[in-house]
């Protein structure tokens, strides 16, 4: 799934938290495992249900504040889809993606392009370095677009009677 390990990126957490101080308690570690093993996107409401779910009991300040610590690390990446839903990503698999948001039921799938790709490596913006970048494109989902046709033509048709 990703280009680094986890073992290269827990590397990498560890080195961080020795920067800043911080110790690598067992509930770091165990967010940080299951953040690693998870598909893709998530939250942290996910995360506390799986380590609940094996009795793994932690508070959900630990694992938002743990969140954000991989954040600060550039481990994970935050995506605000939707005004309301946030979720995570590994940054290692966000790198270089773009999404496209479903406007009617916040579907979100995750699309390569390697032309689009290209043209962003290449693209090149004075006084700023970039780390990373996601491509987000909003429209309506072919399922919704179903359902807003045939919702149509039922109310058509109640109008003809």
């Amino acid at each position: 799934m990703c280009s680094v390990n986890e073992e290269g990126l827990l590397k990498t957490f560890s080195n961080y938290l020795k920067s800043k101080n911080l110790r690598q308690t067992t509930e770091r570690t165990a967010i940080f495992d299951k953040i690693c093993k998870s598909k893709g996107f998530f939250s942290p409401d996910t995360i506390r249900q799986q380590l609940e779910d094996e009795n793994f009991h932690v508070s959900r300040a630990s694992i938002y504040n743990t969140t954000e610590l991989l954040l600060d690390a550039k481990i994970v990446v935050r995506h605000q889809f939707t005004s309301s839903i946030i979720q995570y990503e590994l940054k290692c698999v966000a790198e270089h993606c773009h999404y496209i948001v479903c406007t009617s039921c916040g579907a979100v799938l995750r699309i390569k392009n390697e032309q689009l790709n290209n043209n962003f490596m290449n693209y090149k913006i004075p006084k700023f370095t970039s780390e990373y970048f996601a491509l987000y494109i909003y429209g309506i989902c072919s399922k919704c677009k179903y359902k807003m046709m045939r919702e149509e033509i039922r109310i058509k048709k109640e109008l003809k009677n």
